[in-house]
């Protein structure tokens, strides 16, 4: 009796915090993709009422097959890689030197963090404006060639653009993580090194870097899904222009679903986009909690 009571009591605290959670997941997230999944094997062109036939992996073949998707794929890795490198680069400098005990080191840290909060549609019209009319000012004005011409209308140049427009969002949120694991550092150790003589670089390069493994795993790992997926700046800094040298993967895969009525082809693209982020990612997140290992 008294185990039947605690069973019945265990499935009513499962279905008050596990049942709800686990249905809303299911409607937002796993409920759409299967969908996704489905609408990648039909010719159905994205409009209400229009016709859906089942043609299999037509889609996939078409994407697999279409140059259009692998150059935009290629300029999301090449802006991926520099967005990554240069964003931890950043915050982990940033972190580092607002836990360092510096005067007003609190207000240094609200600062860095506040481009974070920025909409991502408001930040690309913002820089738009930085990099169409105040650097072009200030490039004639002072003579420097590269910047007498807006970066948005060069082909080789609007890509920089983009990736600076990113690292200069996502850095000061990957700093807030690169803080946690400094304060999270044993105090003794550091004490330790300097009573051992050790000077900052060498405390740093022994102890604070290879303690700070696990922060490195999240930040790249938020970095690396942040960068593939991003949209919203990538359409109101560029619109892909000029002549398609900054339709990064995202934008190529709307244009292809929506503008044009393609949902399959789209939804097809759209899996394999996913497919790919999400082996890079495991294997990102695996390389990584190996070092968390070696480094405990």
């Amino acid at each position: 009796m008294y185990k039947e009571k605690s069973k019945l009591k265990s499935l009513q605290v499962f279905a008050i915090f596990g049942l709800i959670p686990l249905l809303v997941f299911s409607i937002v997230v796993f409920i759409p993709f299967l969908a996704g999944l489905f609408l990648s094997l039909t010719n159905w062109n994205g409009s209400i009422g229009g016709s859906i036939q089942f043609i299999g992996i037509r889609n996939y073949i078409s994407a697999v097959k279409d140059p259009l998707f692998w150059g935009s794929l290629g300029k999301t890795f090449y802006y991926v890689f520099f967005v990554m490198i240069l964003t931890n680069t950043t915050a982990f400098l940033f972190g580092l030197l607002v836990t360092s005990g510096m005067k007003g080191q609190n207000f240094y840290r609200a600062g860095y963090f506040t481009p974070n909060l920025i909409g991502g549609v408001i930040l690309g019209y913002t820089w738009q404006f930085v990099f169409s009319r105040v650097l072009v000012y200030l490039g004639t004005k002072s003579g420097i060639p590269i910047f007498e011409l807006s970066w948005l209308t060069d082909p080789h140049m609007a890509l920089w653009a983009l990736i600076i427009v990113g690292v200069w969002q996502n850095a000061g949120y990957m700093m807030l993580i690169y803080i946690a694991g400094f304060v999270g550092i044993d105090k003794s150790l550091i004490e330790a090194a300097r009573m051992d003589g050790a000077s900052p670089f060498q405390m740093l390069k022994n102890i604070k870097i290879p303690m700070m493994v696990p922060a490195f795993t999240i930040t790249l790992f938020l970095t690396l899904r942040k960068a593939f997926m991003v949209y919203d700046v990538n359409l109101s800094l560029t619109k892909g222009g000029p002549y398609n040298t900054t339709e990064l993967i995202s934008m190529h895969v709307y244009n292809e679903a929506f503008l044009n009525q393609n949902m399959g082809q789209g939804q097809a693209k759209a899996f394999l986009l996913f497919l790919i982020v999400a082996a890079i990612a495991i294997a990102q997140v695996a390389a990584l909690k190996k070092k968390e290992v070696d480094a405990l």
